[in-house]
């Protein structure tokens, strides 16, 4: 009895260890450099941009020039910007990242917008990692500018190991998030963000401009 009572008490704990190494062997980034998502493919996807004032799309798209595009934020207007790329067949177009702008306040310079009077905004493509940079970067807002990012690009494959299995559910659904640094040499640092698992993206609010990254 002893014997028996001791296998059964030893296969419960082989087994919970195993459970845990399942469930744990995926662990979150807390500080520093986190787990970035990487496009799929060999090569960064192709990209277009549109250009949105006051919730109507303009006819002349946006000119996008190496994986850059720039517009004017009005403080007092709504403005957007919407990239989109296409799939690996080259054939869909899926989208990336639409940013919207309506109270630009602080210029980096610690000047003060009016008004009226419009910024010049860059939004670079990171085309290695699914993420951006946004500049002028410490430029500032009053009511905080809007993003989504879609992380579609990835192709499921978000722990990088060429598999789209479970684990890569697990990191969806339990670690995955916006992260965001200042400047090449800080430190990432994950910031609040909604997910939105059925349309694969994030929504988040920006109080500055900065670099951004979908990671874990």
């Amino acid at each position: 009895m002893f014997v028996r009572r001791f296998m059964t008490v030893l296969a419960l704990a082989l087994l919970t260890a195993r459970c845990a190494d399942n469930t744990t062997a995926v662990q979150p980034s807390l500080t520093g450099t986190p787990h970035f998502l990487r496009w799929a493919g060999s090569a960064a996807p192709r990209f277009g941009a549109a250009r949105v004032v006051n919730g109507a799309s303009q006819a002349a798209p946006l000119s996008l020039d190496h994986y850059s595009v720039s517009f004017w934020a009005v403080r007092g207007e709504s403005r957007s910007a919407q990239l989109n790329y296409l799939d690996a067949t080259g054939g869909t177009s899926q989208a990336f990242l639409v940013l919207t702008i309506t109270d630009p306040v602080t210029l980096p310079t610690g000047d003060t917008l009016a008004v009226g009077d419009s910024v010049q905004v860059t939004v670079t493509i990171d085309t290695t990692k699914i993420g951006v940079s946004l500049e002028p970067t410490g430029l500032q807002f009053g009511a905080a500018a809007q993003m989504q990012m879609w992380y579609g690009g990835a192709g499921g494959d978000l722990n990088g190991d060429g598999q789209v299995d479970a684990t890569d559910a697990y990191v969806e659904t339990q670690l995955l998030g916006m992260w965001y640094r200042e400047g090449d040499i800080a430190d990432w640092q994950r910031i609040p963000a909604t997910q939105l698992i059925d349309e694969r993206s994030f929504i988040v609010a920006l109080p500055h401009f900065s670099h951004y990254a979908v990671s874990w």
